[in-house]
């Protein structure tokens, strides 16, 4: 019996498993390709000839495949369902609300725990005190599991009992990183244009981020407190910045698709009389598509 079963060796499953080694932790490896263990191997870990075997082994899995097809194919492979009486899976990889709750149906239905998880990290940043996972699943399983948790990053953060919500914030932190990213690309291109440095441009934006990190935090609390008084930036301010950067991005002729919907997100706001709201009332525009409107919030994040 080990301590812990890996299954899935990409850069981050060999970063974990890596991890664990040097932990002094037992550990069991499955991959699809075996000789991805090679090394492990040779440290100490054992290899597991089936996923059955690999989740037997241990009386935690940690599952970090591709995505939710891997995973639930690994799953309902021969012999898995036996094995996992008695387990607990925690899956690391990413997907969808619906597949962590399947997911979670499935090894609770054959006699196991589940628990469903985000890195929000590079396999080079892990083992950190201050790397994030995101967990989420019943109180007690991850009490049970932190341990192990801690070892791999510093900072496991608890969502509360519902299965899916490490998926919901995963769905919503890469949304905030895909946008920005956006943001950044544009920036970038504004800087080409005009011939100012986009390395410096890079420099400036590295800088800059602790303080709009700040500032989003103090915004999401606005959203969820409903109180839109201002606090920290009137609307009416980003209303005419937007329409300054549309401006004048039209008229270095460089791709404008971005800031026009900004923009357009702003008109709708200043149409609406929001103007002399916090920005963060530009999320009521973002309301009106007619989907669900706030719900009972999942539970605030938890440092364990």
């Amino acid at each position: 019996m080990t301590d812990v079963t890996i299954i899935g060796l990409g850069p981050m499953g060999l970063t974990l498993a890596d991890l664990m080694l040097k932990a002094g932790k037992g550990v069991t490896l499955w991959n699809r390709s075996a000789g991805k263990a090679k090394d492990l191997v040779a440290r100490g870990a054992r290899l597991a000839a089936t996923p059955a075997e690999a989740i037997g082994a241990s009386p935690l899995s940690l599952f970090i495949v591709y995505d939710y097809a891997a995973a639930n194919a690994i799953l309902r492979s021969a012999g898995v369902a036996e094995a996992l009486k008695g387990r607990l899976i925690a899956n690391v990889g990413t997907g969808s609300p619906q597949e962590a709750r399947d997911a979670a149906a499935f090894v609770e239905a054959n006699g196991g725990r589940y628990l469903d998880g985000a890195i929000q990290a590079a396999p080079s940043q892990m083992g950190q005190p201050d790397t994030p996972v995101l967990v989420s699943g019943r109180r007690a399983v991850f009490d049970e599991v932190l341990p192990m948790l801690k070892i791999l990053a510093g900072n496991p953060v608890w969502l509360g009992d519902r299965v899916e919500a490490a998926a919901v914030m995963d769905l919503a932190t890469l949304s905030y990183v895909y946008g920005a990213y956006a943001g950044f690309l544009h920036g970038a291109r504004i800087a080409e244009a005009t011939g100012v440095d986009v390395a410096g441009f890079g420099s400036i934006v590295n800088d800059i981020a602790p303080s709009f990190g700040a500032f989003f935090r103090h915004q999401g609390g606005v959203i969820r407190s409903g109180d839109f008084s201002i606090s920290e930036s009137p609307l009416r301010i980003s209303v005419s910045a937007v329409e300054r950067i549309l401006k004048e991005t039209q008229a270095l002729g460089i791709n404008a698709e971005l800031p026009a919907l900004v923009n357009g997100w702003l008109e709708r706001a200043s149409r609406a009389g929001l103007a002399d709201q916090e920005l963060a009332a530009l999320i009521k525009v973002l309301r009106e598509d007619g989907g669900p409107q706030p719900a009972v919030r999942l539970r605030d994040m938890q440092p364990a």
